[in-house]
């Protein structure tokens, strides 16, 4: 590994040991916060069962029953396609067809 970089994670490192310690506060640009979509909300706003939502987004029923109660949270595509019927719930007629 190149010891810049080496150097540049063991100075992160330190510094997430501190923030955790309250010894230092990070500035606010340097979080980075990512909203969870409210999945229940967005698939109740589409009038939807669990099992049809989740046949439309490609996934299990188990799965959508754990977003909906917080045990998992969306990631990958599934999360880029909540967010797109949360914006645009007309997609759902368009993937009802696919």
């Amino acid at each position: 590994m190149d010891k810049k970089l080496f150097d540049r994670l063991v100075k992160s490192a330190e510094q997430m040991v501190a923030i955790e310690k309250g010894e230092m506060h990070p500035t606010p640009n340097a979080v980075t916060q990512f909203r969870i979509p409210d999945v229940k909300k967005i698939r109740a706003s589409t009038h939807l069962r669990q099992n049809e939502f989740a046949d439309l987004l490609g996934v299990s029923t188990a799965l959508v029953q754990s977003w909906e109660t917080a045990r998992r949270v969306p990631n990958g595509p599934a999360l880029k396609l909540l967010n797109i019927i949360e914006q645009q719930p007309q997609i759902i007629e368009t993937l009802r067809t696919v």
